[in-house]
């Protein structure tokens, strides 16, 4: 069985967020931090292997850990470990900002992690800092090094593009991948609800990096099935790969093969939707699992063929986590 809506999309590939807590204070995400408020815990191990069993048995392959910061929860090696353990599950990914990349990444690895994303949103350390708040660039450049060492190198880098703060840098960036071998990814700013002043003054568009690719030499790469969002780029001269997620772009949506489930439990067929389905009542037993496998496939049915982003309708969505695949 495979899970797919009426628009011949099939969905392969969950974003589990296992927290809403993050750390860091990104200036175009969490400007201020953010600590839940909310006294609901999130999804417990077991609650999440059943989610994850759920899924595996509707056909998807992919599971992507997220947040907030997936890594302020100290059972997330068990959580990898658990999900690692479900039948048809064979690849598992992790979104991070990399705060304690070096402490971690060992014991994540151990656990079954097979991909790894970071947010490194500057090389710069002054500009690094002013983005987000933390002085950590060098822990995670540290941290990347030691996963290559350690032969762990389907390694992803994230940075949003903001006109005022590093849309100058990517000659710097091009300079760090001809030799780190790291796929990295440029993501549009996105607008939210509560950043439409920010998005007005740093938004770009990846278009303009994308024509300064090709013109480069870069050449496009096929996506796999499992891929994300990004249109990724190639160079013979470069050890390391480029990739453009521009959800403005046309036909963005025609290519999705993602669903999320939110750190409580409820099921969110787009990022930029305006409702939570939740289903945290059938995560308590094992024998429920069937149950929610019925409320996934009911569930697609109110999947829409595309955002409302162009007609500045965010959704629900207040912050930035979530699209880099």
């Amino acid at each position: 069985m495979t899970l797919q809506d009426h628009h011949g999309r099939r969905f392969n590939y969950l974003r589990l967020s296992v927290t809403d807590v993050c750390n860091f204070s990104c200036n175009y995400c969490l400007p201020d931090g953010y600590q839940c408020s909310d006294s609901t815990p999130p999804l417990s191990v077991n609650e999440i292997r059943r989610v994850v069993t759920a899924f595996a048995r509707q056909g998807t392959r992919k599971i992507r850990i997220t947040g907030g910061e997936p890594s302020v929860r100290r059972d997330l090696p068990e959580i990898i470990r658990t999900v690692a353990a479900v039948s048809g599950i064979d690849d598992i990914a992790l979104t991070t900002n990399g705060w304690k990349l070096p402490t971690f990444l060992p014991d994540w690895i151990d656990a079954g992690l097979t991909r790894l994303n970071v947010s490194i949103d500057s090389l710069d350390p002054r500009q690094f800092k002013a983005i987000t708040g933390h002085d950590r660039l060098q822990d995670l450049l540290d941290g990347l090094a030691m996963a290559h060492e350690m032969g762990f190198n389907d390694i992803k880098v994230n940075a949003v593009l903001m006109r005022g703060h590093n849309a100058d840098q990517l000659p710097h960036f091009l300079n760090w991948i001809r030799t780190t071998p790291v796929s990295l990814r440029f993501i549009e700013l996105m607008q939210t609800s509560d950043n439409h002043k920010f998005f007005e003054e740093n938004h770009i568009s990846g278009d303009s990096i994308k024509a300064q690719l090709l013109d480069s030499g870069w050449q496009s790469v096929l996506r796999k099935s499992t891929d994300g969002p990004a249109q990724e780029f190639w160079h013979p001269d470069y050890a390391g790969r480029i990739g453009l997620i521009m959800p403005y772009s046309k036909d963005f949506c025609s290519s999705c093969n993602r669903l999320r489930v939110s750190a409580n439990g409820q099921l969110h067929l787009c990022l930029f939707g305006d409702k939570g389905y939740d289903f945290r009542h059938l995560l308590g037993s094992d024998e429920q699992i069937t149950d929610v496998i019925t409320f996934l496939q009911d569930s697609l049915n109110e999947k829409k063929e595309t955002h409302a982003l162009h007609d500045g309708d965010t959704g629900v969505r207040t912050h930035f986590a979530g699209i880099g695949g």
